[in-house]
């Protein structure tokens, strides 16, 4: 599996993860998907709905996802995944993250250093749900109209 991700979304997603931390962020990601390949064109941010241990967990409650549903299918847009971050831990999915996460979906952990985020990745539970694979991020960019796909990781 690979998700493309512009860089001007990966950069909210960092945004949101420092905004909140010591609590653990969380939106979900939109877009399309042909075979192998998912590609996220907008996401939401969303407040962390969990009362307590907010730096260790999130939740999204049933009726936020119930709206992301209804918006996605007006806007002919799939749910692809979430993102979260792992405050002061490594951007690696917890056993909490493998016991409540989706087959297929994408799940990008960013991890955030003392209130700097760091490292970004992408994991697609097993089918069996036993563990979570490692998804490749592409960075997209857009520039004069046209798309440029680029899986170096740089940006234009």
């Amino acid at each position: 599996m690979v998700l493309i991700l512009a860089d001007h979304l990966v950069q909210r997603i960092r945004v949101h993860a420092r905004r909140v931390y010591p609590d653990e962020c969380c939106g979900f990601l939109f877009g399309s998907s042909e075979g192998e390949i998912k590609h996220v064109t907008r996401l939401h941010e969303l407040a962390n709905a969990r009362g307590r241990n907010r730096s260790r967990r999130y939740l999204i409650t049933p009726e936020t996802f119930s709206q992301a549903e209804q918006w996605a299918q007006g806007m002919s847009l799939e749910i692809l995944g979430l993102y979260h971050s792992h405050p002061d831990h490594p951007s690696r999915p917890s056993q909490f993250d493998l016991d409540h996460s989706l087959p297929w979906w994408s799940y990008v952990i960013i991890s955030v250093d003392r209130g700097n985020p760091a490292a970004l990745s992408s994991w697609v539970l097993k089918d069996d749900r036993t563990e979570f694979n490692e998804e490749s991020i592409e960075n997209a960019n857009v520039k004069d109209g046209t798309m440029e796909v680029r899986s170096d990781g740089m940006a234009e």
